[in-house]
């Protein structure tokens, strides 16, 4: 069973920039879609952006789209997410996954991101 471990949260300033880093167990990030999600207080989890396993297609949730850049270490089994221009309403818990969300039967710990002056 696949495992993912966020880390690379903290808090920042409106139009700040943040790496977040998942590292995979289990399985090579190359083999499946997996990315990134967010969950603000009381929303469901929402899908970010979305790397394919082969061929390394991306997507992007309109709403970060510009701002936000996906990519993977095959070799460290690792990915990240770049994170620019950041706004308050980017505001949530980071976790990485399985791509769509209901992918996940778990999700990891995941990382807190706060978007504040």
């Amino acid at each position: 069973q696949v495992q993912f471990v966020e880390s690379g949260g903290g808090l920042v300033q409106p139009g700040g920039s943040l790496r977040l880093s998942c590292t995979a167990s289990g399985s090579a990030l190359s083999d499946y879609a997996a990315g990134w999600f967010r969950q603000a207080p009381g929303q469901e989890h929402e899908g970010v952006a979305c790397m394919g396993g082969s061929d390394g297609t991306t997507y992007y949730a309109d709403s970060v789209r510009g701002r936000f850049v996906i990519s993977r270490d095959n070799a460290k089994n690792t990915m990240y997410l770049q994170m620019n221009r950041l706004k308050p309403e980017d505001t949530a818990v980071y976790y990485c996954g399985q791509c769509p969300a209901g992918s996940n039967e778990n999700w990891g710990q995941g990382t807190q991101v706060t978007v504040s002056s």
